[in-house]
């Protein structure tokens, strides 16, 4: 018998406890053809195909030639499985028509109960496809209503998912892995329906095997089916109002998922409630019951949930299949709720007991782009977004654990301008999403999510000044709000706070750790987010190489004469004009083969100087104790003395000897990844020491107006004093004269050298120039600096306000001689 007491108890706890509901949340709808690579859909990650694959092109393909669609970029082989692609026995791929004599995308209709588990552990997605059903308009965005085993079947069917901003059209032929002709993985409650085992091969092409699914939580396919925010709430932290959250979210057609925590000692152990633990369920209505017992008459709630088994699994406890207590609610309720009872894994429970018995919920808001948002037209929220990445030596700074680097994270700058409507306490809400990218799909490299949170911190616009925000900031100023770090794909918290100006640092927990990401916020503001990035452009030089007054081309420190008197003969300019002379030859000027000889020897100590690890010596050849013009082609050097007054003068204007007190002689150390060991003359078409082919090209390409490839004394003498400047300033930041930048210096570098730059330049830069530890080497940075320069020069000479156009013969022809 039901105990009329304990339910009139829970019903006037929850009338007790009634607090008003929190608002809800909200992305953009775009579908498009996805080219594949062998991590899933990430066309970084090297794809197998250079053409997206459009669903209604190969279609109307095969009809024509009336072929069944096979799936070069999805086989039905043992790839499509497994990381490791072992084998299984009995195991066949079968198309539907192979399985059933009639096959049906749908049988009648879709319903959750369509959604059934096989062998693979993904019933997080599972989950969210049952979630999927219960709308009609979100069900046909994911699932096209041009699907069917009827007309223009032609063994070919897409789906639809959103990753990262834009929705993706995922295309999948029919044959499905089977045993003894039943379907292994998902399927649906009629044998001869096959939507929901096709949906799930979709999505496992989308991070490039079924077994990829294997694990992961129902939040991770809800937004993929979505576009919406996720949300989680552990039950023991849950706000009072959590009941008024999930009514008022499925009241704006909002998903839901609970779960249990793991037994540590037994896979999906099985409680004396019969809920499964370590198990994703569907919460598929929330719903105040009208209930009368012999002393109270009110409402109570109750939530309806589903295991995805689709099997006897379900909770036994109150208001479970057939339990007593459903003898106190009116016939017509039971109507009206659609309260069936079958062995189907679905069940009711009251809200109390599923606040004590589960661990864990996930919501799932949608986004402004949703269809029924769009038409509802009174939905508060609005989304900012952007992507970014973490990258060694530039932009993954770590959490505030390490002040040194954690500065250098990307910003977001969030301007919360008022107070939420109808809010209590003129508070403004900000729902904030760290989501990380292409990570499920690199399971198979051992790439697992990364720990990563969000810190807050409130600025002024004094403050706002300096862009980014310097070390010192965080060093003076406390954070706001912050989440917990966590291994979780999203990390997405709500956050209350003062109406202001506010930075969001995204983070990982540890420094020089690298991910891609994408960081989303939903207020109640539009447009409330921006980068917290300087203008990229030019310019003041650093003060400690800034030109003299007198003299345009020579630093002025740490130079250690003064400057030349213009009218007396200057003898550093005449050795230069002989250097030049001697080394250009006939033609009369210096091509890239010249340079490379010039620039090898005045730098060698420069490009010389070992790295960290093991190290060996080369032999710089000594040169000709005469005048000899160098021939290129047998790599002859140039005039010793001549050089040696050059080596005086760059050394002068660069600040002096950079070489270690160990490398005094013709004996210099380099590291082994670095160069070979060299004995016997300079080649200057070898690439083993010195700059390299491509950096030489661009400096002559740097300032070579006309394109001939050639420098003349002007622009040669102009490279020269650009050189010797960004070696000045690599000479400020490498203090300990290791011949290298370290991590986290180039910007400021950079910037010294009289170039503002954005974090997406930098991690273009780090990406091109640095080493795996996010070192910046002496000749990397050269070329770095000379790359800047000309790209900027580029702009500028089409610069009309701010914008430079090009067409496409200009722009190759710009791009590809720089």
């Amino acid at each position: 018998m039901p105990d009329p007491t304990r339910i009139e108890s829970l019903v006037k706890e929850f009338n007790d406890n009634t607090h008003g509901p929190k608002k809800l949340h909200q992305s953009r709808t775009r579908f498009m053809p996805i080219v594949f690579g062998r991590d899933g859909a990430q066309p970084k990650a090297g794809p197998r195909s250079a053409e997206a694959q459009d669903f209604y092109a190969l279609q109307k393909r095969c009809l024509r030639s009336g072929t069944l669609f096979e799936d070069p970029e999805f086989p039905a082989n043992r790839s499509s499985l497994t990381f490791n692609e072992e084998s299984r026995p009995n195991l066949k791929w079968l198309r539907p028509s192979e399985i059933s004599s009639d096959p049906r995308f749908f049988e009648n209709s879709y319903s959750r109960f369509d959604v059934n588990q096989g062998e693979l552990g993904d019933c997080w997605l599972l989950a969210a496809a049952a979630n999927l059903t219960q709308d009609p308009q979100l069900f046909t965005r994911v699932v096209p209503e041009d699907n069917s085993f009827k007309k223009d079947y032609a063994g070919i069917f897409h789906f639809r998912f959103w990753r990262f901003g834009q929705w993706y059209d995922v295309v999948i032929d029919d044959r499905l892995p089977t045993v003894r002709g039943k379907l292994v993985y998902m399927r649906s409650t009629e044998d001869n329906e096959f939507w929901s085992a096709l949906l799930e091969k979709a999505y496992a092409k989308l991070f490039g095997s079924y077994e990829a699914l294997r694990g992961g939580s129902a939040s991770e396919a809800m937004v993929d089916f979505t576009g919406g925010i996720a949300e989680s709430y552990e039950m023991k932290d849950a706000p009072k109002d959590l009941y008024q959250i999930i009514e008022k979210g499925f009241n704006s057609h909002a998903m839901f998922a609970c779960s249990l925590e793991p037994d540590p000692y037994k896979p999906e152990a099985e409680t004396p409630q019969g809920l499964i633990r370590g198990h994703a369920y569907s919460l598929t209505m929330a719903k105040m019951v009208d209930i009368q017992t012999p002393n109270v008459k009110g409402k109570i709630p109750l939530i309806r949930l589903r295991n995805p088994w689709g099997n006897a699994n379900e909770w036994n406890g109150a208001w479970s299949d057939k339990s007593p207590e459903w003898k106190f609610i009116p016939e017509e309720t039971k109507r009206d709720i659609g309260l069936i009872f079958e062995i189907d894994g679905e069940f009711w429970m009251a809200f109390q007991d599923f606040l004590k018995y589960f661990d864990r919920i996930d919501i799932c808001n949608m986004s402004p782009d949703c269809p029924i948002i769009r038409k509802s037209g009174n939905y508060p929220w609005k989304q900012s977004a952007f992507e970014g990445e973490w990258v060694i030596g530039s932009t993954a700074g770590g959490c505030r654990n390490y002040p040194d680097t954690f500065w250098h994270n990307p910003q977001y700058v969030v301007h919360l301008k008022v107070p939420d409507k109808d809010d209590d306490e003129a508070k403004a809400t900000a729902i904030i999403a760290l989501l990380q990218k292409n990570r499920r799909s690199k399971q198979y490299k051992g790439m697992e999510c990364l720990t990563v949170g969000l810190i807050i911190y409130r600025v002024t616009e004094r403050d706002l000044v300096r862009k980014p925000l310097p070390k010192e900031f965080f060093l003076r100023n406390a954070s706001v709000a912050r989440s917990t770090f966590v291994n979780l794909r999203e990390v997405t918290y709500r956050f209350r706070l003062d109406p202001g100006t506010y930075v969001v640092i995204p983070s990982t927990f540890d420094p020089n750790v690298e991910g891609e990401f994408m960081i989303r916020v939903f207020s109640e503001c539009p447009d409330c987010m921006t980068e917290n990035e300087d203008c990229v452009g030019e310019c003041d030089l650093d003060p400690r190489v800034a030109p003299d007054s007198n003299n345009n081309d020579v630093p002025v420190v740490p130079i250690k004469s003064k400057g030349p008197d213009p009218t007396k003969p200057d003898p550093q300019r005449e050795a230069m004009e002989k250097l030049f002379l001697d080394v250009a030859g006939i033609d009369g000027e210096v091509d890239w083969m010249e340079l490379k000889m010039v620039l090898d020897h005045c730098f060698r100590d420069d490009i010389a100087i070992a790295a960290k690890g093991v190290s060996r010596s080369y032999h710089v050849a000594p040169v000709e104790a005469h005048v000899k013009k160098p021939t290129t082609a047998q790599g002859e050097v140039v005039c010793c003395g001549l050089l040696a007054i050059l080596q005086d003068w760059y050394l002068n204007m660069a600040g002096g000897d950079n070489r270690p007190p160990q490398s005094t002689s013709g004996d210099y150390m380099i590291s082994t990844e670095r160069a070979p060991l060299l004995a016997g003359e300079m080649d200057p078409d070898s690439s083993g020491i010195g700059f390299s082919k491509d950096a030489c090209r661009s400096m002559v390409a740097m300032l070579d107006e006309d394109h001939s490839g050639k420098l003349g004394f002007v622009e040669f003498r102009k490279l020269l004093t650009e050189i010797a400047r960004w070696k000045a300033v690599f000479k400020l930041y490498d203090t300990d004269r290791s011949g290298h930048l370290n991590p986290f210096e180039l910007r400021a570098a950079l910037q010294s050298a009289g170039y503002h730059l954005n974090n997406k330049i930098l991690n273009s830069l780090m990406h091109r120039y640095g080493s795996r530890e996010g070192e910046i080497w002496f000749d990397d940075f050269i070329t770095c600096a000379v790359k800047i320069k000309t790209m900027i020069d580029i702009f500028r000479a089409k610069d009309v306000k701010g914008i430079a156009s090009f067409n496409m013969d200009e722009w190759i022809q710009k791009t590809v001689y720089c």
